[in-house]
Order: structure tokens, then C-alpha cells, then sequence
């Protein structure tokens, strides 16, 4: 079960840099059920590619993922279709002992940032009061995640990186 809430944010933390971060790049094979690949790239770890199926749901639903082989990403990718998400995610500790990723999103969706924090459970999750650099809670609005994005016109993306910068 993976329970989660995104938000915008009015303004970067300072200093991205002096935290833990990885780069992201994936795609979809199917967004009704989603079934996404994605490749992360990380400095520390290594590189892992990871088939991941996800049941309907905005902030509860099932999560399962697979460790793959470069060579069936590599195929797979070639195969998905709309959007590839490209992004780097920064791992940002919290006061409370949450993490908010915090993801930097390049190729057509560069411009756009968007905060995840992922709960232990749905009464945490709802009774989270966030910081106050974050300006919107948009964990209800499907336009945010990356399966619905994966699907959007370059109008739809142009409206959405705006949207996330008014107010700035």
C-alpha cells in the first residue's frame, strides 16, 4: 500500500544540492491499470530499472514493483506510448521524520517541480499539516501524476508548468 499527497511549492529550499538526489526517467505501458518502467540512476546505488503496477487510486492505492534487466527496458521503453517523464528527485528530510521528494522535472515538462510525501498511514497522511514553503495541495488532481501526464498534449503541459508558477 503506498499513501501519498503532492504538493506545489511557492519556492525551492535553498540548496538542493547538499541533499541526497537520483535522476528518473520513465514511461508507460498502460495508465488504466498503470503499468510503468522506469529507470533511476543514482550516484550511490547504481543504475535499476523497475517494472511498477499500480492500482486506481489519487493518494491510497496498491503499489508492486520488479527489479528488470536493462535489456527489457530498453525494449519496453521503445514501446510505451505519449510522454517520457524525465526527472531528478531530491530526497528532502522533514521535521517529523517524513521525507518529501521533491522532483525537478526536465525534458517537456521542464520547468515544472512537484513535492511528494509518502505517510505510513491514511490518518497521518490526512491530519499532515505541510510547510510553509508548500503553496497547494494537489493530491486530488489527477493532472498531477506522472500517469496522466504521461498522456498530455504540449498545450496541456504548457497550461500545467503555468499553472505551477503563478503566484511566484
Amino acid at each position: 500500500m503506498e499513501i501519498e499527497r503532492k504538493f506545489i511549492l511557492k519556492e525551492l529550499p535553498g540548496d538542493l544540492d547538499m541533499y541526497d538526489y537520483y535522476h528518473i526517467e520513465q514511461g508507460y505501458i498502460s495508465t488504466e491499470p498503470v503499468i510503468r518502467i522506469r529507470h533511476k540512476e543514482d550516484s550511490v546505488t547504481g543504475d535499476r530499472y523497475i517494472l511498477t503496477v499500480k492500482s486506481g487510486g489519487l493518494m491510497v492505492h496498491e503499489e508492486y514493483e520488479i527489479d528488470m534487466e536493462k535489456d527489457s527496458y530498453t525494449r519496453l521503453i521503445a514501446k510505451t506510448e505519449g510522454n517520457i517523464i524525465s526527472k531528478t528527485r531530491y530526497l528532502i528530510p522533514l521535521d517529523d521524520g517524513l521525507t518529501m521528494e521533491l522532483d525537478v522535472f526536465d525534458g517537456a515538462f521542464a520547468g515544472l517541480v512537484l513535492a511528494e510525501i509518502e505517510f505510513p498511514d491514511e490518518k497521518t497522511a490526512r491530519d499532515y499539516i505541510p510547510p510553509e514553503f508548500v503553496a497547494e495541495d494537489v493530491t486530488e488532481d489527477g493532472r498531477f501524476h506522472n500517469s496522466r501526464m504521461s498522456e498530455m498534449t504540449d498545450r496541456e503541459i504548457l497550461d500545467l508548468t503555468i499553472m505551477t508558477h503563478q503566484g511566484e
